[in-house]
């Protein structure tokens, strides 16, 4: 049986996991435009290889303590399904976002760049939404899919789809609000203009809740 543990251990465990995922995300993004050389597809391999990696160690590391969401599409389903009280998914992506444009800021850091530096990238356009609302859906239904079939093979899954995910979506696959949020204060290879990141955010949480709906008949939870 799984270790119960209280909500502030929780919260610092999305807290820790969020950040170190954003902190992976944007400092592989920059390190791999530096050493890419203008080669776009290899620092995007470069990107996505490290971003998938560091998900495995994370959800196989925290998922114990906090189910290791890092995202607020997952809370905002969990919450739905009745896993999460309302107060706790709201504390959830709170700490979320919060470590999440920490990360960004920390990652800045290391790599001797401005700490808040906004981004300049743009992601716009009906195909970028249209893309981030599939990658939601997908990385979703490989979570509760995997969550109720297959639950020792979660972190994998979610490693492995995120890191194709990268290559098959336009906007390479953000797939997570807090994400998309912190972003924004990177103006690297990874970042997205600040105007550009609500419909981002509104594209990934109808991608959730799709996501849950369908899994609700395909595949039933046990009472």
């Amino acid at each position: 049986m799984p270790i119960p543990f209280d909500l502030a251990r929780r919260l610092v465990s999305e807290a820790i996991g969020t950040a170190f995922l954003l902190c992976a995300i944007v400092g592989s993004g920059i390190m791999a435009e530096r050493l890419a050389e203008g080669n776009e597809a290899l620092a995007l391999l470069c990107n996505s290889a490290a971003v998938g990696a560091v998900l495995v160690a994370l959800i196989l590391t925290l998922g114990p303590i906090s189910g290791a969401h890092l995202n607020p599409g997952v809370t905002l389903s969990a919450a739905l399904e009745g896993d999460l009280p309302g107060r706790e998914a709201g504390l959830y992506i709170a700490v979320q976002i919060a470590a999440g444009i920490f990360g960004v800021l920390l990652a800045n850091a290391m790599f001797e760049l401005p700490v808040v530096d906004y981004a300049s990238t743009i992601r716009s356009g009906p195909h970028q939404l249209l893309s981030e609302f599939v990658a939601t859906f997908g990385l979703l239904s490989v979570i509760l899919g995997g969550v109720r079939l297959q639950p020792a093979s979660v972190a994998y899954a979610v490693g492995a789809y995120i890191t194709a995910a990268f290559w098959f979506t336009s906007s390479t696959s953000f797939a997570n609000p807090a994400v998309t949020i912190a972003r924004a204060f990177s103006d690297s290879f990874a970042g997205i203009r600040p105007v550009d990141a609500p419909s981002f955010i509104g594209a990934q949480l109808l991608g959730s809740i799709a996501a849950t709906l369908l899994f609700r008949w395909l595949v039933p939870r046990k009472e």
